[in-house]
């Protein structure tokens, strides 16, 4: 079985329960934001096949112990995870199999159940969207600095929806370019207040600047 943390943000509001398959992995998928994965294993080959037939996501979520291999060993995971939708698919010159998804509403892990193909069936609830919130002038430069940063990363950004007005989107995607610890950007993730995580997230992006600087 799989063990799972208890949630760090018991008040997040639920919304409804379904059942999902998921893909525990070492990174942190945040709403509207973009997730390319190389897909090798048969339990997740054919979950994404399912997903693009059926039209239904699959939920991510970070893996906090053990390693996610084959279906066998025992991990640990976050208990708030985010839903993604396959967007785009192709194959590699190496046979591997390539899909690009993008992340939609987060979710709270409730339990789990393992398949005899090592596909893991979460039960989740799924928690309240953040509403768009006016980016405070105070946080002007940061929409600057993250348009430059975003123009720069190509092709992977060129499908997202830019809204570089609202702070709760913009919190959301420094929280996935930054090179934070994934402690950190789960924290992010689980926050509730845009602009909190705006507040959170200021002194690592100066922390940042000032080493690169240096």
């Amino acid at each position: 079985m799989i063990n799972t943390q208890s949630a760090r943000s018991p008040g997040i509001p639920k919304l409804n329960k379904q059942d999902v398959p998921l893909f525990p992995l070492t990174t942190v998928l945040f709403p509207g934001g973009p997730l390319p994965l190389r897909v090798f294993e048969p339990r997740y080959l054919d979950m994404v096949s399912r997903c693009m037939r059926e039209q239904m996501p699959f939920g991510v979520l970070l893996l906090s112990g053990g390693v996610e291999v084959g279906g066998q060993a025992v991990v640990r995971t976050e208990s708030v995870g985010t839903l993604a939708t396959i967007s785009d698919w192709y194959q590699g010159t190496d046979g591997l199999l390539g899909i690009t998804a993008f992340g939609g509403e987060r979710f709270r892990l409730l339990g789990m159940q393992r398949q005899s193909d090592g596909l893991n069936i979460g039960e989740i609830e799924l928690l309240e969207s953040e509403a768009e919130t006016p980016l405070p002038a105070r946080y002007a430069l940061m929409a600057e600095l993250l348009r430059a940063v975003i123009d720069d990363l190509g092709k992977l950004y060129e499908s997202v929806d830019k809204r570089y007005d609202d702070a709760s989107w913009l919190g959301f995607r420094f929280a996935e370019i930054l090179p934070m610890n994934n402690a950190q950007k789960q924290i992010c993730l689980e926050m509730t207040d845009p602009i909190a995580r705006l507040e959170y997230l200021q002194p690592l992006l100066r922390q940042i600047r000032d080493q690169q600087t240096q």
